[in-house]
């Protein structure tokens, strides 16, 4: 028997008003939650606040969107806090219970006196963790490339908008690269947006630079750019550079990821930009195939100049990612909780957890056998979820490592659990925010 659509329409919206109700009595029962903005304009020109939650329910940890915002006025960190509080204050969200926030670097987010998170503490009368979106903080890092570099892909943009713009243009340079069994059969364009798109852009422009260059020979479309050396080292260097970005980018995305995950992530690629600034040392390129390649076929290759670049690149890692570093103790707390002193956790977030008695309770069970086994235990877990995850990874199967045993399972001490280990990183936000129902994209 087929629905009317007011009927669809009503059940529609009976299940999520349901779904809705789950959410919030999920929250609340939770012992602690995070929240993460994320601020976007709608097809209509309307500011929308894309409210995620991230709390612990009887089925694990949950990561949801909670809610939509509109702002038909001013986006200014007043205006944001005040939404944000009244959705809270009228679903009656226990504010008790939140602990962290995660938002983009705005000013009207992160002001130090008039953003939103500074106005959100001082509603609520409490410090709270707070931290700047870590793709954000990413992206920003990939985008100190000298000015020459950057010029780079320019160059290659106009290129390829010259073969694809005209239908005629780029059925002839498909028909081209089939003749010549080329690896690819197109090339792509590069959307600015999803700067990830620049690594494989000049990757296949790289790979398919002969058939170009004959392709605009055949055209009289001349650019002087691809007789140049100087040009051409610069591009395999940002086909390198880029690929070994869009690795770390790719690892921090996804859900169920830790904060303390996200950080390592972080931190174990400043230690190869430190590796990559030896490699230029030596001369040996053993991390930059194509830049090798191209210097096999050449002479020279101005070495100092890329070790300049990554140096420039690893000086603006190291001043980001601040909130992350000064927290890593407290993030690593449920994984290794007998390696760590209590005294240095930052308990300020935490309501109704008494730092005398989290001292007292850890020392009660430090020479306990059950309990030193069942944290050398989960650590092992953790070690090997790890492992099997670089395994699939290195194997390209990315399905099967969705089907691995989260990482960020909550150790339980007290009302301690799950607090620092669920704080929210902001990275999902970036990855979808379904505002106006298109994905946001900001990675």
């Amino acid at each position: 028997m087929p629905f009317s659509t007011k009927t669809v329409k009503d059940r529609t919206l009976k299940m999520a008003e349901n779904i809705s109700k789950q959410q919030i009595q999920d929250i609340n029962s939770a012992v602690a939650y995070s929240i993460a903005c994320d601020e976007s304009k709608d097809k209509g020109d309307i500011e929308q606040i894309a409210l995620f939650c991230q709390y612990v329910n009887s089925f694990g940890p949950q990561e949801e969107l909670i809610e939509l915002i509109p702002l038909k006025d001013q986006t200014r960190g007043e205006d944001i806090c005040k939404a944000v509080l009244d959705f809270l204050s009228a679903k009656k969200i226990n504010t008790n219970h939140l602990v962290s926030v995660a938002t983009d670097g705005a000013p009207s987010m992160r002001g130090a006196q008039k953003g939103f998170v500074a106005l959100l503490q001082k509603a609520l009368g409490r410090t709270l963790l707070s931290f700047h979106c870590i793709l954000h903080q990413d992206a920003l890092c990939a985008q100190t490339f000298p000015p020459e570099c950057t010029k780079v892909m320019d160059v290659v943009i106009q290129i390829v908008n010259k073969i694809t713009a005209k239908g005629l243009n780029h059925r002839q340079f498909r028909m081209l690269l089939d003749e010549v069994e080329s690896t690819y059969s197109d090339l792509l364009l590069h959307n600015k947006v999803r700067w990830l798109s620049r690594g494989e852009v000049l990757k296949r422009f790289v790979t398919c630079l002969e058939e170009v260059k004959t392709f605009l020979a055949s055209k009289e479309l001349t650019f002087a750019e691809l007789k140049q050396p100087e040009w051409l080292e610069k591009l395999n260097f940002m086909v390198d550079m880029t690929a070994h970005l869009n690795t770390l980018n790719t690892t921090l995305q996804g859900k169920g990821g830790t904060a303390l995950h996200m950080l390592e992530e972080v931190s174990a690629f400043e230690r190869k930009l430190t590796m990559f600034v030896k490699d230029f040392q030596r001369g040996t390129l053993s991390h930059f195939p194509s830049l090798r390649e191209f210097k096999q076929s050449h002479d020279t290759i101005n070495l100092e100049y890329f070790k300049s670049a990554v140096t420039a690149m690893q000086s603006s890692f190291g001043k980001r990612f601040c909130e992350f570093r000064e927290e890593r103790t407290t993030l690593s707390f449920p994984v290794t909780p007998l390696a760590i002193d209590p005294s240095l956790l930052n308990m300020t977030a935490f309501v109704g957890v008494s730092q005398p008695d989290l001292e007292m309770e850890l020392a009660d069970i430090a020479d306990k056998h059950i309990w030193v086994s069942k944290f050398k235990c989960l650590t092992a877990t953790l070690e090997d979820v790890a492992r099997q995850k670089a395994i699939l990874a290195q194997n390209h199967k990315w399905s099967d490592i969705e089907n691995l045993p989260k990482q960020d399972k909550p150790v339980c001490i007290r009302n301690m659990e799950c607090h620092p280990q669920h704080l929210y990183k902001h990275e999902e936000v970036c990855i979808w925010s379904p505002v106006d129902l298109r994905f946001h994209i900001c990675m």
